[in-house]
């Protein structure tokens, strides 16, 4: 990669590469990128170890930022910023940030892979105004593309504060670094790729799974856990009266609420079944795990009760069980699902359309009610469910900690 001297040809060269940067030392810090030291490091890490071995060398460096772009429902990527003496700072940027560079020389390299020299006076792009470079007296930036083999495109802005910028010999060492460093970036851009990815669709327990190989069709284990089921009261109705544009407004805006909820008490989704979302909270403490699972209830219920999306109020019936599962993977050997099956799944199941039937947002299974041990559980007698042969007793809230029922 070369990069164009844009309007600079009248800066004096400095002569040698930099005031200490023979030929050894730029094979070290190449040396470095591709070692295990740096790929030890993480992401801070990385950043101010080059960082302070460009200084080393006699680079003028007084800011050197990385622009990684990510796969990411939420976030767009992730941008380090470095300076000689103060900590790494790490600004994940939302997809809203795209708009906000739009003019910027910064954007022009990513969307043309093109490299680009640019002053603090450039009348055509500006820069001065972005966060990592605002209010620090920065006179020239060198901004480089890393580009992937496919995939968004990152960026790498070596900047400084000398009044004459970069000489000529200081931009080719920069130009000699870049393919190191766009390999160890690309390498973590694909890293935290997978890692976002998998936790956003599967989720973080599963994801470990996968990661840590067990991907075998078959292979499962048997745990216990709390297991809840949350569904969407008169779904088929609001879905037969809205557009679809609105019926999946609703429904991102409710799994908005259930979502976060069954997470911030240590649960995992494990699917989504429609207007429906299953999940698990394991742990070696079934009375834990349950009260977990409880707490979560308590929450999506609590903020359901105020719920409404253009007018439209939706509620919310929740099944709870305590059980033995078999977690893993079944499917065919190219197409395969990770999943919770057994009887108690199938209970649970059951438990959840009672809710309906006996116009309740809460039912819990015996298992699950004798451990939480709390007083606000009360019988709803015993109930015969499809597919099971002796009724089984069902537990709610009462209603006067519940007025939802």
């Amino acid at each position: 990669m070369t990069i164009t001297m844009q309007n600079h040809s009248t800066r004096k060269d400095k002569g040698a590469i930099a005031l200490n940067a023979d030929q050894s030392s730029v094979l070290s810090i190449l040396e470095w990128l591709s070692g295990d030291e740096c790929h030890s490091v993480d992401e801070a890490g990385l950043i101010a170890g080059l960082g302070k071995r460009l200084r080393q060398i006699g680079l003028p460096i007084d800011r050197l930022t990385l622009h990684l772009m990510t796969l990411h429902p939420e976030i767009l990527g992730r941008t380090l910023a470095w300076a000689p003496g103060e900590p790494v700072e790490v600004h994940d940027r939302e997809h809203g940030m795209k708009m906000a560079y739009a003019s910027s020389p910064l954007r022009k390299v990513m969307d043309s892979r093109e490299p680009m020299i640019v002053d603090a006076n450039d009348p055509i792009w500006p820069w001065q105004h972005i966060d990592v470079f605002e209010n620090r007296g920065l006179v020239q930036l060198v901004i480089a593309p890393l580009c992937n083999v496919d995939g968004p495109v990152s960026a790498a802005v070596f900047a400084t504060k000398r009044p004459s910028g970069f000489s000529l010999s200081e931009v080719q060492l920069i130009e000699r670094i870049l393919p190191a460093l766009r390999n160890t970036c690309e390498m973590r851009v694909m890293r935290q790729a997978e890692l976002s990815l998998l936790d956003v669709y599967i989720g973080p327990m599963t994801a470990q799974r996968i990661l840590a190989g067990r991907i075998r069709q078959g292979e499962i284990e048997t745990m216990e856990a709390a297991l809840l089921l949350c569904d969407l009261r008169g779904f088929t109705a609001l879905s037969n009266q809205l557009p679809a544009e609105k019926v999946l407004e609703l429904l991102n805006a409710y799994f908005d609420v259930v979502v976060p909820a069954i997470t911030t008490y240590g649960g995992e989704v494990l699917k989504f079944m429609g207007d429906a979302v299953l999940a698990f909270f394991p742990s070696s403490d079934a009375a834990a795990a349950c009260e977990q699972a409880l707490a979560a209830t308590d929450r999506v219920l609590e903020q359901l009760s105020g719920f409404a999306v253009d007018g439209v109020s939706v509620g919310a019936a929740v099944a709870l069980h305590y059980g033995r599962v078999s977690y893993g993977n079944i499917g065919s050997g190219r197409r395969l699902d990770f999943t919770v099956i057994g009887p108690d799944v199938n209970l649970l199941s059951r438990i959840q359309t009672a809710c309906g039937t006996l116009g309740k947002a809460v039912l819990m299974s015996d298992a699950f009610r004798e451990r939480v041990g709390t007083t606000r559980v009360v019988s709803t007698r015993f109930h015969h469910l499809k597919g099971f042969e002796e009724p089984i007793e069902l537990f709610t809230i009462s209603t006067s900690d519940r007025q939802a029922d």
